[in-house]
């Protein structure tokens, strides 16, 4: 019996809703993923999961209990930065009441106060993380290893020009042993805020990190039902793409 005829089975513990912002234009290098691990993990833990999607010039979903969001390229950091600032007080209101996120890349640059593009336009962000990210020549590419005071060793794939430095209203969500991270000068990879996760880290980031996953189900599930009771996810596959990952070079 697959996860998901066992959750058919039994009764579900209630439905988490899920909502994926801009996948159109803000999905590379499989971010549309980090979705999918969380529909999955979801239905390994008993709950039954609504995925929904935010595009621009959608209507605004309610009832949300957890947010992801990929990378893009600036144009599509470009498409979507009208739009977003028209949905940053709202997005800045459930961030400061809790709501996980998870945030990657391009959407963890716009979730900062701005994005200075390397030929010189400045993409504003809705400041829910007080980090700031300019573009540069030097381009951060390769596996990545990270230790998180709060999720272990964490792994991962970065790809980007637009190098962020944290302000005194993050911590880092973790510190790089391989890698470049948030930049190529202080060893610090992604940002923590309430409980906003924001990384770098494609590859997808959640299929090798089953923590994260968890810890954004954990959260979203106690912040609407009062307590979170764990299932029995199967791990096999996220332990062998570790091993992997962890043998290969840079």
């Amino acid at each position: 019996m697959t996860p998901a005829e066992d959750t058919a089975v039994h009764a579900s513990k209630g439905t988490i809703r899920v909502l994926q912002l801009y996948p159109r234009d803000m999905n590379i290098y499989g971010d549309w993923g980090n979705a999918l691990v969380l529909r999955q993990r979801l239905l390994w833990h008993g709950y039954t999961p609504e995925l929904l999607e935010y595009n621009v010039g959608d209507d605004f979903p309610e009832d949300v209990d957890l947010i992801v969001g990929g990378g893009g390229q600036d144009s599509g950091q470009i498409v979507i930065q009208d739009d977003l600032q028209s949905r940053g007080e709202q997005l800045r209101e459930m961030a400061e009441d809790g709501t996980p996120m998870l945030v990657i890349c391009g959407l963890y640059q716009l979730f900062g106060k701005f994005f200075k593009t390397k030929s010189g336009p400045v993409i504003p962000g809705i400041g829910i993380l007080d980090v700031e990210t300019v573009g540069t020549d030097e381009r951060l590419i390769g596996n990545v290893t990270l230790t998180s005071p709060e999720f272990g060793e964490i792994m991962g794939y970065e790809n980007h020009s637009g190098q962020t430095s944290l302000g005194p209203g993050v911590e880092p969500l973790g510190t790089v042993s391989k890698g470049a991270g948030n930049n190529s000068k202080d060893n610090h990879e992604g940002a923590r805020h309430r409980n906003v996760v924001a990384s770098y880290l494609h590859g997808s980031l959640l299929p090798k990190n089953p923590a994260i996953a968890d810890f954004l189900i954990r959260t979203a599930v106690e912040r609407k039902y009062g307590t979170f009771v764990p299932g029995t996810p199967d791990d096999g596959y996220a332990r062998r793409a570790r091993e992997n990952a962890a043998r290969r070079p840079r």
